[in-house]
């Protein structure tokens, strides 16, 4: 069964078993990034050059990592190393891109389109850490620097994929 009655009273469970509110900072930072996961699902959807619909997935499995570790589990799926997965990515594939002396106009075409919303809810997402953060220091230790490079990567798929 999909349902299980638990969260009717307005709590959900975190790992571990521990009910808290469905307005806990937690959940709403796992809500922002089930939020960006599902715009990448539609990205990926977009036919995307293989090798940035690879980037792309790798993007979604540690979107659910951090998601477990935000909910509590004990283990650690983001790490300096997946950050500077990132930033490899970034410098490989902004090589060739022209600099920018302006805004973007968004939306050249659908992939990029969406990679862009996938970067304003990561931007979102990412506030809402750096809040959680803030108030659970030490609770949530997960690289805040990794949305932080996350969007700067799908703003450089954005420009790729004009």
């Amino acid at each position: 069964m999909i349902y299980t009655r638990g969260g009717d009273n307005g709590s959900t469970a975190l790992a571990g078993g521990l009910r808290v509110s469905k307005t806990d900072l937690r959940i709403e930072v796992n809500g922002q990034l089930d939020e960006l996961s599902a715009v990448l699902g539609i990205v990926r959807s977009e036919g995307l050059h293989r090798q940035y619909a690879e980037i792309v997935l790798r993007i979604q499995k540690e979107l659910s990592g951090l998601c477990a570790e935000i909910a509590g589990s004990e283990k650690t799926f983001i790490t300096d190393e997946t950050v500077k997965a990132l930033e490899v990515d970034i410098d490989t594939l902004s090589v060739n891109l022209p600099p920018l002396k302006q805004f973007s106009v968004l939306g050249d075409s659908r992939p990029s389109a969406y990679l862009h919303l996938a970067r304003t809810v990561c931007r979102r997402a990412e506030r809402y850490s750096v809040q959680l953060f803030l108030t659970e220091s030490g609770k949530h230790g997960f690289p805040l620097s990794y949305l932080n490079r996350l969007s700067d990567l799908l703003f450089v798929l954005a420009e790729k994929t004009k």
